[in-house]
């Protein structure tokens, strides 16, 4: 897949811009605070809806405007397709509309239609931070992979946000609602759980291959750690019953607490490297290494789920690495059909690349 013209309107510092994209690798190239970290939020937000940048969306709208909009003409495996972005903002609340040819359609119908895996250096959080960052991770990577996955999703958050007022509100408590709700979370949560178990699975070889081609003989391994204790083999009845269990199990502590304390909204993804935990031991220099692998790994493992290449932006990665890693980065993701990628400068030239120069939004292609 590929994107053939992007359009943005009054999104963060850009008024009006126009770029006619080529197939294989773009770059864009400025001082920072030109715009070029915007341009590639434009483009993700047509991939999934949201912003790789920031959860509130209210900024993408340019100061002093109310309206941002974004649109693209891409080639996608099924043929041409026209996918559109624009998001109002009020004084107190902000209204999204996703449209494909024209047609307003449900976020859930949008996601996948073009797919993207991005990368920034604020990604090194994947590695050092919080659980809830690695879920957001394999959540998006999902959902851009299987429609079924985000609906699973979907209901699986708003039933947790549902039984977490409930243990709030305290006793006495309504027996009958709590069974509806875990028996939601229990069908929904099995099966996200199952998706997520095999997507880590997947990602394994790619993310260690890759890890070896940059490190001194290091493994990574990447592990699924369940709060329902799944286990390699389990089919998604056997992940039902494990939550059922856990559920019952946790029934008196939920309730001490006022939370839910089981399901896969306590799941993490886990690095190590030769049997030691990334984040506790790693060093700087290895937190980036297992990015960058993971990072290719996740663009491979999505080109073999759906049998069509996502496109790939590269937030200011490649003026952060030294030549040689820069070139073996991009060879490892060699058969890319569209990348994007931003610096400031180039030390080197990168072969067949369109280049484009951004200053203070005006985009003007120079290669």
């Amino acid at each position: 897949m590929r994107i053939t013209r992007i359009t943005l309107a009054n999104c963060r510092n850009y008024g009006e811009a126009t770029i006619e994209p080529q197939a294989g690798l773009n770059v864009f190239l400025g001082r920072n605070a030109q715009g070029k970290s915007n341009l590639l939020e434009a483009i993700g937000l047509l991939g999934t809806g949201k912003s790789f940048r920031t959860s509130r969306e209210a900024e993408i709208v340019r100061e002093g405007y109310g309206l941002a909009a974004v649109s693209a003409e891409a080639v996608v495996r099924s043929g041409n397709v026209t996918l559109g972005f624009t998001i109002a903002r009020g004084e107190r609340t902000t209204r999204k509309t996703l449209t494909i040819n024209g047609r307003a359609v449900r976020y859930a119908h949008f996601l996948g239609k073009l797919r993207v895996v991005s990368f920034a250096p604020a990604d090194l959080a994947l590695v050092v931070g919080a659980p809830g960052l690695r879920r957001a991770f394999l959540n998006l990577a999902l959902a851009q992979e299987q429609p079924n996955y985000y609906t699973a999703l979907a209901m699986y958050s708003r039933t947790l946000r549902q039984k977490n007022a409930l243990l709030r509100a305290g006793p006495p408590y309504d027996e009958e609602l709590f069974a509806i709700y875990d028996r939601t979370m229990v069908e929904r949560g099995a099966r996200m759980t199952l998706a997520r178990a095999q997507y880590v699975q997947a990602l394994g070889p790619h993310a260690r291959a890759e890890h070896l081609r940059w490190s001194a003989g290091e493994e990574l391994e990447l592990g699924y750690s369940s709060a329902i204790g799944y286990e390699v083999g389990d089919d998604e009845a056997a992940l039902r019953e494990r939550f059922e269990r856990a559920l019952v199990a946790a029934r008196p502590r939920e309730r001490a607490r006022g939370i839910a304390l089981v399901g896969p909204h306590r799941d993490d993804l886990t690095l190590a490297l030769d049997g030691r935990s990334l984040a506790e031991y790693g060093s700087q220099g290895q937190h980036r290494t297992a990015l960058l692998a993971l990072k290719i790994a996740e663009y491979r493992a999505m080109a073999a789920a759906t049998g069509e290449a996502p496109l790939l932006l590269l937030d200011d990665v490649l003026s952060e690495l030294d030549p040689d890693r820069a070139r073996r980065f991009l060879e490892g993701l060699g058969g890319f059909e569209q990348a994007f990628v931003t610096a400031t400068h180039l030390d080197r030239s990168l072969p067949d690349a369109a280049a484009f120069s951004i200053e203070n939004a005006h985009v003007e292609r120079i290669a």
